[in-house]
C-alpha cells in the first residue's frame, strides 16, 4: 500500500467541521426559547404506514385545536417570512423535504436574535411549535412537492388575520447559500 503524497495544507482554503450531533445522534443545535420539536414515529407494515401528528395526551401545547390546514410548497420555493402576535403555529411535516428557518425577534427572550434551521422530512417527521413573534419561513429542499399541516393555536380570523409579512431583506438569513459540502 502506497502512502498518499504529502500536501502543503497552508495553501488549502478549508474550515474544520463543527460537531452538530452527539454520539447518540441527538442534534446539538440550541433551540430558540419556547420552540419545541417533537419527533414523530412512523409505524409501517405490509399495508402501508401511519403517523400521529398531534394528540392532546402529549401536553404539547395547552391550546385546543381550532383550525387545521395543509399547505404545499413546490421544489426550491420558500413560504415566509411571517410572524404572529397572538397565535403559535404547530406545524407537522407530512411529505417531502423542508427546512424551517426561525428567527427570535423577542427582545425579552434569552435567545433574542438566534436563528434556527430545522429540517423535517418524510423520513424525519415531527411536530414543530413556533411561538408568537418568532419570524419564520419554510423552504422545500427536495425534488417533489412538500406538504405540511398547520394546527395554529387560534382560529383563522378572515377579517383581521394574525399574520405579519416580513421583508426578506430585513431578516439576517439567506436561503441562497450555494452548493453544500
Amino acid at each position: 500500500m502506497s502512502k498518499p503524497p504529502a500536501t502543503n495544507t497552508d495553501q488549502i482554503v478549508a474550515t474544520k467541521d463543527v460537531s452538530t450531533v452527539t454520539a447518540s445522534g441527538e442534534r446539538k443545535q440550541r433551540l430558540i426559547t419556547d420552540v419545541v420539536v417533537r419527533p414523530a414515529v412512523t409505524h409501517e407494515d405490509e399495508r402501508g404506514e401511519i403517523v400521529e401528528m398531534m394528540s392532546q395526551a402529549w401536553d404539547f401545547h395547552p391550546a385546543p385545536m381550532h383550525h387545521v390546514y395543509a399547505s404545499m410548497i413546490r421544489p426550491g420555493k420558500v413560504k415566509g417570512w411571517v410572524y404572529h402576535k397572538v397565535q403559535s403555529d404547530r406545524m407537522f411535516s407530512l411529505s417531502g423535504f423542508v427546512k424551517y428557518v426561525l428567527w427570535d425577534t423577542r427582545p425579552e427572550s434569552p435567545t433574542h436574535g438566534l436563528i434556527n434551521e430545522i429540517y423535517l422530512t418524510e423520513r424525519n417527521r415531527g411536530l414543530l411549535l413556533i411561538p408568537p413573534y418568532v419570524v419564520h419561513a419554510v423552504q422545500n429542499i427536495g425534488l417533489v412537492d412538500a406538504v405540511f399541516v398547520n394546527m395554529p393555536t387560534e382560529p383563522y380570523n378572515h377579517e383581521n388575520p394574525d399574520k405579519y409579512r416580513v421583508a426578506p431583506e430585513s431578516v439576517p438569513y439567506s436561503f441562497d447559500k450555494g452548493h453544500g459540502w
